[in-house]
């Protein structure tokens, strides 16, 4: 089953998620990405766009749609190896709540890198996606802006200017820093600190919370 590791981010074992299906699970919740490529030029593009994270044969692929005629298009065009984003919650971790408190604060965050190779997909393929997209995100069977509901000469205006696309994944890689490096006092503190903080510290807590009894099993 593929689930490979890059080298290329904080390559630290213990804040590493080991659970593909945390992982996919994680990609789902936030699926609202970040696309980026290399254009023809060398340089940089990038695209906000939301995915559907989907397993086929114990492979993950990734799907979406997009504008044509734009420099993310055409770079994807030319080059077919891209890299997906997902981020999800992340906050400023202080010092001051350590064990140990004369030492560098930090940040904790939780992000997933999808390395893979982007084909574009048919006229089919591209109505697939369309009826998927505002039958999941609308997520209501009576609504009058799902895709079967829309009029056909309006779909066909606006599926000359969009793309759909496949990325099959080929390297998967995540960090979910947080604290776990840290004693169970220290961890402890930086929840019940976090949990009076905004909503992403809020979110960190929560998260680090699910962990602790493993992280400190008696």
């Amino acid at each position: 089953m593929l689930f490979l590791y890059l080298q290329s981010m904080y390559n630290i074992p213990y804040f590493k998620e080991q659970d593909k299906n945390l992982v996919l699970e994680f990609m789902r919740k936030h699926c609202f990405a970040t696309l980026i490529a290399v254009d023809y030029s060398s340089k940089a593009v990038a695209t906000h766009i939301p995915f559907f994270i989907d397993e086929r044969d114990g492979r993950v692929f990734l799907s979406g749609h997009f504008m044509r005629n734009t420099d993310h298009y055409n770079a994807f065009e030319k080059n077919e190896h891209v890299l997906a984003i997902f981020n999800g919650p992340q906050c400023h971790v202080s010092a001051r709540l350590y064990s140990e408190q004369q030492t560098a604060s930090t940040w904790n965050y939780m992000t997933v890198h999808a390395k893979g190779i982007l084909k574009f997909m048919d006229d089919a393929g591209l109505i697939n996606i369309l009826k998927r997209t505002t039958d999941y995100f609308e997520n209501d069977p009576s609504s009058p802006s799902l895709f079967e509901n829309l009029p056909a000469a309006y779909v066909a205006s606006m599926s000359k200017h969009i793309v759909a696309f496949e990325i099959e994944v080929t390297e998967l890689d995540n960090v979910f820093k947080l604290s776990q490096n840290k004693d169970e006092a220290t961890y402890q503190r930086i929840i019940d600190h976090l949990e009076k903080q905004d909503y992403e510290s809020i979110q960190i807590a929560m998260e680090m919370k699910k962990r602790k009894n493993q992280l400190f099993e008696k």
